[in-house]
């Protein structure tokens, strides 16, 4: 999981569970979505990166540099 982009679909924020969609096993699965920095603001749309992963569903991101 770490390493992989995804895209936002729910805005991730401080106090704020977000969700991202990432491609894996061959398809686009959801995951609750935390700021790797606690208070950065990650819109929807965006493209991120899972810097950390806490099964089963749980990954924290960083804003891709495209």
């Amino acid at each position: 999981m770490v390493g992989r982009q995804g895209r936002v679909t729910g805005k991730i924020g401080p106090g704020l569970v977000g969700e991202v969609m990432v491609p894996i096993r061959g398809g686009v699965e959801a995951f609750y979505a935390y700021p790797s920095l606690p208070d950065e603001e990650i819109p929807v749309g965006s493209i991120v990166v899972v810097v950390e992963y806490s099964p089963p569903r749980t990954v924290y991101v960083a804003r891709a540099v495209v």
